[in-house]
């Protein structure tokens, strides 16, 4: 008979103070504009998150020294001439491909937020995959649709420093297939196996991961797990993959790079 599994381990955080650690990290806001953040995403079709996003960005962060919308140039014709919409060069679907400007521009920005709405093509799998390789210094946070855009491809930059996906247990499942990784994530596992696998992947790979598992929030780097009740905080299933949380995170993030575990319960807290 197995031996059983304890109720709890010492790298696994219960109920941490995600409001007090979210006042913490704020004292290292700016007072004065400062930092870049590119919002990366959208499709000739789709791209009124990635909009709505920025605005929320610039209403809620006005210290913040440039939001930048990074657009296929199939959408230029949708925009008016604006400074923080910068447009790279497009599939036939409408989606971005790889091209030497896109990747100078994301080496050459503060923070990479990936927010996806990308058109499920095996170019824009490899444009994505290709600037997180190539621009190893650029903080970067990957959710929503893009995690299951380039699970395929992460063994490319999965030992990239400062990446964060913010993915549901399903996303990070395939991710973990794709990369051979020898702990499977279950969705029919109790919270502490999970716990424990995501113990072991963050020693294993230098990433940042949240989660949601069994109602609760899980939250992983180098080795640590924090769990957080979904019911206390303000997001629901669904709301939790909005893109909001990832982008309060990007910018918790960008101030507090030494601290990306703190920066992610920081997030959960509405600032």
């Amino acid at each position: 008979m197995p031996a059983k599994l304890p109720l709890s381990a010492p790298y696994w955080t219960k109920n941490p103070d995600f409001k007090a650690l979210a006042g913490n990290l704020s004292w290292n806001f700016p007072e004065q504009k400062s930092g870049s953040l590119a919002l990366v995403g959208g499709n000739s079709q789709a791209f009124s998150t990635e909009v709505k996003l920025a605005e929320y960005l610039v209403h809620h962060y006005p210290f913040l020294g440039s939001v930048d919308n990074f657009f296929p140039d199939a959408l230029k014709s949708k925009f008016p001439p604006l400074p923080n919409l910068r447009f790279f060069e497009s599939t036939d679907s409408g989606s971005f491909k790889r091209s030497p400007e896109f990747r100078a521009s994301l080496a050459n920005t503060g923070y990479a937020l990936f927010l996806g709405d990308f058109s499920k093509n095996s170019e824009t799998t490899l444009a994505i995959a290709d600037v997180l390789k190539s621009s190893p210094a650029t903080p970067a946070v990957l959710t929503r649709d893009t995690v299951d855009l380039i699970a395929g491809e992460a063994d490319a930059f999965m030992n990239r420093e400062n990446l964060t996906l913010i993915a549901s247990l399903a996303q990070l499942q395939k991710l973990f297939r794709a990369l051979y990784y020898p702990k499977m994530l279950l969705l029919s596992s109790p919270l502490l196996p999970v716990v424990e696998t995501l113990h072991k992947f963050t020693l294993s790979y230098p990433v940042s991961l949240l989660t949601l598992h069994e109602d609760q929030i899980l939250c992983a780097h180098g080795g640590r797990v924090a769990s957080v009740p979904l019911s206390a905080t303000e997001f629901s299933p669904l709301t939790l993959w909005s893109g909001v949380l990832a982008a309060r995170f990007a910018v918790f993030s960008l101030f507090n790079p030494q601290k990306p575990l703190d920066s992610l319960l920081a997030a959960l807290a509405s600032v």
